[in-house]
């Protein structure tokens, strides 16, 4: 299927860059959402709490 295509190289690398990528970012997603829920737990922890948990209206 690709020995006989010249481009077959460039095919194959530029999909294997865009698996690559879209499977950092995916770690790098679930890295950061596990920080920030640590972030907030830390806060919660020391009584500073979220404005939305707070209740009260919804005008600043």
């Amino acid at each position: 299927m690709f020995g006989s295509d010249p481009h077959a190289g460039f095919i194959v690398a530029s999909y294997a860059v865009t698996a690559v990528t879209l499977v950092a970012l995916a770690v790098w997603i679930v890295i950061d959402h596990r920080t920030q829920k640590a972030r907030l737990a830390e806060l919660e922890a020391r009584g500073i709490s979220r404005r939305s948990a707070r209740g009260g209206s919804a005008s600043s």
